[in-house]
């Protein structure tokens, strides 16, 4: 198995310093040590953020919620950060704060299309099947980044239930699209129920 590159072994200390390449590598290990606030990556990375950089960048993942992998992290020029892309794909930016008159709650009108609990059904012959509000990174770039993370909007059994139901009584549906990143609807029961 090819090594760490020196980047991913710094990080892989910090986190753990038993962290081997096996683990570094396991998907699971990796969203079960994602980054969700700005002291950690700061330690991770080994940079630190300004007082008011600070201060702005909280206030930031308060409203739109911070989540990197360790191996995302990594990716990052931490010489460079505020021009890297992969900093700003994945960090919040207190520009995201700044909402303009003509600044849409849900830019592709999702909502308007929505017959069930988990469903967008836009298309005739396909569905998007909302699994989760929780990504392995939150993306700047997201369409649902209003939902990502909220614990609020997560469905009951019931509700992913009718979802099932939905695509089933609807024949004419013959693509189901998995997403993620709004309201998390249990990959258990969403696989049992069809």
């Amino acid at each position: 198995m090819t090594a760490l590159s020196n980047n991913q072994q710094k990080i892989a200390k910090r986190i753990d310093a038993g962290t081997a390449v096996e683990v570094w590598r396991d998907w699971k290990w990796q969203v079960r040590h994602a980054i969700t606030d700005i002291s950690t990556f700061e330690r991770l990375l080994g940079i630190s953020f300004g007082e008011d950089e600070r201060k702005a960048l909280e206030e930031t993942a308060n409203r739109f919620p911070l989540r990197i992998t360790p191996y995302y992290l990594s990716l990052i020029d931490a010489k460079d950060i505020w021009n890297d892309p992969i900093f700003m794909q994945c960090f919040p930016s207190p520009a995201e704060l700044q909402v303009e008159p003509d600044d849409m709650e849900d830019p592709l009108a999702e909502d308007a299309d929505h017959p069930a609990p988990c469903i967008t059904h836009r298309y005739p012959d396909r569905v998007l099947f909302l699994v989760s509000n929780v990504c392995a990174m939150y993306c700047r770039h997201c369409t649902r980044k209003r939902k990502v993370g909220d614990v609020d909007s997560i469905p009951s059994e019931a509700e992913v239930i009718e979802s099932l139901d939905y695509i089933r009584e609807n024949p004419q549906i013959r693509d189901v699209l998995l997403s993620g990143a709004t309201r998390s609807c249990s990959p258990t029961t969403a696989s049992t129920g069809s």
